[in-house]
């Protein structure tokens, strides 16, 4: 005789916020107390494992890195992940800094679970962009700066044509820049090259929401004709009317500490199953 299969556990696919651990949704926190394995990255604050795993619950840390590739879990890796727990009849929370769906590799784990037929679910949570905007006191928009706003990201400014970037130096949205720190002087010589307002400035936002949390303010042309300053990842970019409201509502102010709020990551490439 046959022996019965052993149901289907389901994956939660849900997103931590950008750092503060009370940024947190309560439906998410619930699901993190109750799953038997949690598949988390790196920018997710360490806080929320502190008497929230229950007993017996299996922690992966699943840590992404531009340009580290030998310390970054292979997002094949982590489908396997996914679905070998999944098919074990486990609850799997699957864990992501931010919000689950911006900028992340979900299509990806989506697509895996459904060819799998996995249950899952989608939890939202808040994204760096607007936690970013919150903590440093900028409203994203706001009457007479800004009606609207764009998320982007730019790994490479040479694949955006003139014409994008005509589009992006003249509308009166909000930019808000996703991992683009390391060719951001780029982005700023680009717009400005393409006739951005001169009353618009640029606000790079360090580790936002954490302790460590340090918000710069620049004009864009002195920024461009700078030398380009480094910035502690995970760093989020806006640029835009709005930033001028940063020094008269910020209510946080920059941290005197240094370091890295996430842990670094580790060597990922010979990660078990």
């Amino acid at each position: 005789m046959t022996p019965p299969k052993s149901p289907i556990g389901k994956v939660i696919l849900a997103g931590a916020g950008p750092g503060d651990p009370e940024l947190m949704t309560l439906k998410a926190l619930r699901y993190l107390r109750e799953a038997d394995v949690v598949i988390t990255d790196r920018l997710v604050s360490q806080e929320l494992f502190h008497g929230n795993i229950k007993e017996g619950a299996i922690v992966v840390d699943v840590g992404k890195h531009g340009g580290s590739r030998e310390r970054s879990t292979s997002q094949q890796k982590i489908n396997e992940l996914l679905v070998e727990h999944a098919l074990q009849g486990k609850l799997v929370l699957r864990l992501k800094g931010g919000d689950v769906s911006f900028f992340s590799n979900i299509l990806d784990e989506l697509e895996i679970l459904t060819k799998n037929q996995v249950p899952y679910e989608i939890i939202p949570g808040v994204t760096a962009g607007s936690g970013s905007a919150a903590y440093a006191g900028i409203p994203l928009t706001a009457r007479g700066y800004s009606t609207s706003v764009r998320f982007l990201t730019c790994y490479n400014p040479d694949d955006i044509a003139n014409e994008q970037w005509k589009d992006l130096a003249t509308t009166e949205d909000t930019l808000v820049f996703y991992m683009t720190s390391g060719v951001l002087k780029s982005v700023v010589t680009n717009l400005l090259d393409q006739g951005i307002s001169n009353d618009k400035e640029l606000a790079v936002i360090e580790q936002a929401t954490t302790p460590l949390q340090k918000v710069y303010v620049y004009d864009l042309a002195e920024f461009a004709a700078s030398e380009s300053p480094s910035f502690r990842s995970p760093t989020i970019v806006i640029i835009g009317r709005v930033v001028r409201l940063h020094n008269r509502f910020k209510w946080l102010e920059n941290s005197v500490k240094q370091g890295s709020y996430f842990t670094d990551l580790k060597d990922f490439s010979t990660l078990e199953k």
